[in-house]
């Protein structure tokens, strides 16, 4: 098994286990896929859900030019519920994981297609 099917049954498993959430596989392997080698280096394979700087990555690089969504208060607010719905007190949040969330709940799944 390759590294990165490792990792994806991982962020799966957070899926489940975490977030009460039984992934769609293919989406799921399409948005590792989209996260290319960041999903390999520790530092940038997680999100820090108390750090603005990381929040504002996630919705300028994610929500706005990958999902192409418009900036304002909903996406603030999707982020933290996507946090919310993780576990604050959870370290390790997977970047996967956490694009994974904010594209099922803008339902963008398309933009994997």
């Amino acid at each position: 098994m390759s590294k990165k099917d490792e990792l994806i049954l991982k962020y799966a498993a957070d899926l489940k286990e975490k977030c009460g959430v039984t992934p769609d596989m293919g989406l799921l392997t399409k948005v590792v896929v989209g996260c290319g080698p960041s999903i390999y280096n520790p530092d940038a394979a997680t999100v820090s859900g108390t750090q603005q700087s990381e929040l504002d990555t996630v919705k300028n690089n994610f929500l706005i030019k990958k999902l192409g969504l418009k900036d304002g208060p909903d996406l603030d607010k999707a982020i933290d519920a996507v946090i919310e719905k993780y576990g604050r007190s959870n370290k390790n949040k997977y970047r996967a994981v956490v694009y994974y969330l904010l594209a099922v709940h803008f339902k963008k799944e398309s933009v994997y297609k």
